[in-house]
């Protein structure tokens, strides 16, 4: 896959002022300011050509790992104890994974994991995980400088689809939405190939085209 080029933003339900900061996209510019990875925060990661490691960190915490731009993410759920989302930081401590809070739908009897067989959503085999990312600092959509703002937040459902004697696909359906600069919610869905092992796991750094 390639960067698309400069003022391709088609399917993307951008406003005015949208596609007049996306056709002053200047990759150069974001390099000297240290800006490679606005194309990497979460509204764009899992639409990226990229392999993912997903990982649990505790019993309420799971990490997805990209090898594109060498992204980490932080899925948070409530913890049982004190079943309460996690406070979000400040303006100042934005960042381009933002604040990630996670919940199975519906809310689980117990146990965790994407394979739990009840209760999925129709199509799938199993739960649906649902994950509210907000708190991301300002980037694009698109590596070609199609934006969004602060004021930008992204639901997110994963799902796994077995294939009878056949891969497993990991799917991710993402909407963002974005009241400075999306006339609509942008949807889009992502699918994943289960690798057999790490073998063609290969971290890079971002680029900023």
């Amino acid at each position: 896959m390639i960067t698309p080029p400069k003022g391709d933003y088609a399917n993307i339900p951008l406003n005015a002022a949208a596609r007049k900061v996306a056709d002053g996209w200047d990759p150069a510019r974001d390099e000297a300011a240290g800006d490679q990875c606005k194309g990497y925060a979460a509204p764009a990661i899992m639409r990226e050509p990229t392999r993912l490691r997903i990982s649990w960190t505790d019993d309420y915490t799971l990490k997805i790992e990209t090898d594109a731009g060498m992204q980490t993410r932080i899925l948070q759920f409530a913890r049982t104890d004190a079943p309460q989302s996690p406070p979000a930081p400040s303006v100042n401590q934005r960042s381009w994974q933002g604040v990630s809070v996670a919940r199975w739908e519906p809310p689980p009897s117990g146990g965790r994991g994407l394979n739990l067989g009840l209760a999925p959503r129709a199509g799938t085999q199993s739960r649906s995980l649902e994950v509210v990312t907000t708190q991301i600092r300002p980037g694009y959509l698109r590596k070609n400088g199609v934006p969004f703002s602060e004021n930008a937040s992204v639901t997110e459902y994963f799902d796994l689809f077995p294939e009878p004697d056949g891969p497993e696909w990991f799917v991710v359906t993402t909407t963002v939405r974005d009241p400075l600069y999306l006339g609509d919610p942008w949807v889009t869905t992502s699918h994943f190939k289960k690798e057999p092992d790490g073998s063609k796991w290969n971290p890079t750094p971002c680029q900023a085209k």
